[in-house]
């Protein structure tokens, strides 16, 4: 099933490292992404992911990050 995870992040390097490291190790594949600046602190990103798996199991990790201000999950 498809999803899109709607994210806001302090603009750091390494910070998009992580949220991707989480993704695949939740067992998610991304399939379309994007990633604005926002205010020179933030970034916003839209992933497109695909997984069997429910989006409670990734939503919920990635909020755990500290870097990860907000975190929403939409079904297709």
């Amino acid at each position: 099933m498809k999803h899109t995870v709607n994210l806001i992040l302090e603009q750091r390097p390494e910070v998009l490292e992580r949220v991707l490291r989480v993704v695949r190790h939740r067992g998610f594949k991304v399939t379309k992404m994007n990633m604005a600046l926002a205010d020179g602190k933030t970034a916003g990103v839209d992933m497109t992911v695909e997984s069997d798996r429910g989006i409670e199991l990734l939503t919920k990790q990635l909020d755990k990050l500290i870097d990860v201000i907000e975190c929403n999950a939409l079904a297709h």
